[in-house]
């Protein structure tokens, strides 16, 4: 084997066609869009231009702005009580606040509903004490509500280790010329911080764009939600792939913002071996607010979800434990997830070791085609790839095949990311020296590469598990006939407003969820 790689093909030869078919497959969904949209021939105009079409455009935008600053509102005050402060368990603090992200948006939808909603739990309690009806939740207060508890924790992470690896001699100077902790946070904290805060808020605001769950369940119209509904509803699918190029081309638009947000401004500090222990600023009197403050978010968005779901589970629970189909579908989860973990990451090799190793156009071209997938949303890579299917696939349209297929488009860059950060921490002389021992490149990468990379494999494995395991419009849309997961069985049971049916598959999601986010934060050093 060694000499056929040595002598027949050239490993980089192999490298790069893998990687050359791996871009290829991520243009797919690009290609059918472009396709599908230009059937609609003069039409095109009138859908772009169209009063729903601009009405959808800023309802879009408005709550993925909406939701970013209140991530931003929420998010940067944990960061620094949990990293610059004495605050009490500011570790445990600093977990508790971040595991929010194992809930799906559209299981904090459906949780958040059965309780605030129309003869919701709290009403229902209520009603004896003369309260006939509560405020709202439906439409842009539900949409904002929920997504900004469950996505701060993107802003949250980013912002914690900009802190962490903070110059703290940059502080202590503030300090010395007689600016208080607010003064230095205002002056210099914070301008520090805005490549984390930047990268956090892109996090944010492609997290909106994509979601499906929540403004689904909390019937305000984004883009996702029109998406689906005319794909339901309609034979003529071309005005739904122009609604799709618009939706792609805001994503767009939002990572150039961010690429212009982040500057050219140098955010390193001193020499070698300045980042040393963080400052840690007594609150004084502000302990208890900053305490109550942390304790109101893990509340808010973790410990009243958790009770909610408690609550449902165990007010259904003998018809649940006899539900042969729940243990299915928790199976099919397990599986699909653990399958398309690896078929994500095996392709990802090839991308990431090249755009390390290789320079040159082409090399920075296949990196940046394979983050171009960060732009898809997951209902318009499912469209895409049922026309594909029913079209030039038909074998493997409809099967579990099609299904691994969407995830790979949809969690590349997951694993890409992952893998090129351990990769670019491995000197390539140490590499270079094996070679000249008489391994093979396959020899070099198995024995040398892969055991020092092993973290960042490990961390790009469990993100891609634990996002799969939440993927409701790939696996709604894609998934073969009969083919129950954990998402759809929630999906499904909240459609049908049987919230403590759906209680059993929304705990089961969380709790296997939670075994990948927990991996990933245990990595994190304070």
């Amino acid at each position: 084997m060694s000499f056929f790689f040595r002598n027949i093909i050239p490993t980089k030869v192999v490298l790069w066609i893998t990687g050359a078919l791996v871009a290829s497959l991520l243009l797919l969904p690009i290609g059918y869009l472009l396709l599908r949209a230009s059937e609609a021939g003069d039409s095109i105009w009138n859908i772009l231009f169209s009063a729903r079409t601009v009405r959808v455009l800023l309802k879009t935008v408005y709550l993925a702005v909406a939701v970013t600053l209140g991530s931003a509102l929420v998010a940067v005050p944990i960061a620094w009580l949990t990293v610059r402060t004495d605050l009490p368990m500011r570790r445990l603090w600093a977990i508790l606040t971040t595991l929010p992200l194992v809930v799906p948006s559209y299981v904090g939808a459906y949780l958040f509903i059965s309780v605030l909603g129309p003869r919701g739990i709290l009403q229902q309690w209520l009603e004896p004490l003369g309260v006939k009806e509560l405020p709202k939740l439906y439409g842009f207060p539900g949409a904002f509500l929920v997504l900004t508890l469950l996505s701060y924790p993107y802003i949250l992470t980013t912002t914690r280790a900009a802190l962490m690896r903070m110059n703290p001699v940059l502080e202590e100077a503030s300090r010395n010329l007689g600016d208080g902790p607010w003064g230095t946070f205002w002056r210099v904290t914070l301008p520090q911080l805005r490549p984390g805060l930047a990268a956090g808020g892109l996090l944010v605001a492609l997290y909106v764009l994509r979601d499906f769950g929540a403004v689904s369940f909390m019937r305000y119209s984004t883009f996702t939600r029109v998406l689906y509904i005319q794909y339901q509803s309609s034979f003529d699918r071309s005005g739904a792939a122009v609604l799709a190029l618009v939706l792609i081309l805001l994503t767009l638009l939002v990572l150039l913002i961010e690429i212009r947000t982040r500057g050219r401004a140098s955010y390193y500090g001193g020499h070698v071996g300045a980042v040393g222990n963080p400052i840690q600023i007594k609150l004084g009197h502000w302990r208890w607010p900053s305490l109550f403050f942390c304790a109101g978010i893990v509340v808010l968005s973790l410990v009243l979800p958790a009770s909610i779901l408690v609550y449902w589970f165990f007010r259904e629970i003998n018809i649940i434990m006899s539900d042969l189909s729940l243990w299915i579908s928790a199976w099919n989860s397990v599986f699909a997830s653990g399958l398309a973990s690896g078929l994500v990451l095996l392709a990802s090799i090839p991308v990431a070791w090249l755009s390390v190793r290789q320079k040159g156009r082409f090399a920075v071209l296949l990196e940046r085609i394979s983050y171009s997938a960060f732009a898809l949303p997951g209902i318009v890579v499912a469209l895409a790839l049922v026309f594909f299917g029913a079209n030039y696939a038909n074998p493997i349209y409809q099967t579990v095949y099609l299904l691994l297929f969407g995830y790979l488009i949809m969690f590349l860059p997951q694993a890409v990311g992952a893998l090129r950060t351990s990769f670019l921490q491995i000197s390539p002389s140490i590499e270079q020296a094996a070679r000249t021992l008489g391994k093979n490149p396959l020899m070099v990468f198995r024995t040398i590469t892969v055991p020092v990379s092993r973290s960042g494999i490990a961390a790009g494995i469990a993100l891609v598990f634990l996002t799969v395991m939440k993927e409701l419009p790939i696996t709604l849309i894609l998934g073969p006939l009969g083919f129950s997961t954990l998402a759809t069985s929630v999906w499904s049971a909240v459609e049908e407003a049987m919230f403590g049916a759906a209680a059993a598959p929304a705990l089961l999601l969380i709790l296997l969820s939670s075994v990948p986010m927990a991996s990933i934060i245990l990595r994190e050093r304070v």
